[in-house]
């Protein structure tokens, strides 16, 4: 059959980036089998650049996906890294220097989330910058949480920012979509030609931390929503796998935003075994 490349988004990995530096991760990562990588909530300094160059090379780990914001959070907050508005030449430099063919948006500035209106005006401004992009050999990512579910004028947010983009593609998430309240088989099944990168995240039900501690009016439910390894939660992980390849998609990022206590080489080993007897080990 066909075949993608199962990769890690390495916003998991931060910590272990700032004790050890991001080319001690990329081995510790081919150690494990994988043989690429989504750059996330990492500073894309001159070090840090060089670093990711040498890991390429040294250990064959390939950066797939770079990632960066749209503009400042706020006026009164500066977003925590590089911006398409504020250092659009740095970004595209880049990516060009670890050959890396997809840049991403991995969250929406919250300033864009109060409506429906308001995303569509930033759809509208991150097409722009997809265009200009395409002119630099780069393809531009927009990642979805569960805000772009909202439902208006009969269809998702996130379906209407769709309909209103050529260039632009979307990133889609498993455990975000699931959240987000649709099937997350069918639904990437929507965007067949746009999602050339898909999250591998797992979704569970845990358990309350403390009991003792419970007051009425506290959301409990909410709080026992949790990320979990790739096929340890309740999700169709390989329907989701086969969706995406069906519709273009060459990455699987597994992410894991919290592991609960648990190392995240550990969860990384889990999640690379689980996928494994899924019948994916060629993939890595």
């Amino acid at each position: 059959m066909e075949k993608g490349t199962i990769g890690v988004q390495m916003m998991m990995l931060k910590g272990e980036v700032q004790k050890h530096g991001i080319y001690a991760v990329m081995g510790r990562l081919a150690e494990l089998g994988f043989h690429a990588v989504e750059v996330s909530q990492l500073d894309m300094t001159a070090d840090n650049v060089a670093q990711l160059q040498r890991g390429q090379r040294d250990f064959g780990v390939r950066v797939a996906a770079m990632s960066c914001g749209l503009e400042d959070l706020s006026p009164e907050y500066k977003y925590p890294g590089d911006t398409l508005k504020n250092d659009f030449d740095k970004i595209v430099a880049d990516c060009h220097a670890v050959d890396c063919p997809i840049l991403r948006i991995g969250m929406l500035p919250m300033s864009y989330a109060a409506s429906p209106e308001r995303m569509l005006e930033m759809t509208a401004l991150l097409e722009s910058y997809a265009v200009r992009l395409k002119e630099h050999g780069i393809d531009l990512y927009y990642h979805a949480h569960t805000f772009e579910f909202y439902r208006w004028q009969g269809k998702t947010v996130l379906e209407q920012m769709r309909d209103r983009t050529q260039a632009m593609g979307f990133e889609l998430d498993s455990h975000w979509m699931w959240r987000g309240g649709v099937d997350p088989a069918e639904f990437v099944g929507r965007f067949a030609g746009r999602v050339r990168a898909i999250h591998l995240k797992d979704y569970r039900i845990g358990l309350v931390a403390d009991p003792a501690g419970y007051k009425p009016g506290f959301d409990i439910f909410g709080s026992i929503e949790q990320f979990a390894e790739v096929g340890e939660g309740v999700l169709d992980m390989p329907a989701v796998i086969r969706a995406g390849l069906a519709a273009g998609s060459e990455f699987f990022f597994i992410e894991q935003d919290r592991t609960y206590g648990r190392d995240v080489y550990e969860s990384l080993r889990l999640s690379r075994d689980n996928l494994i007897r899924m019948g994916y080990e060629s993939w890595l």
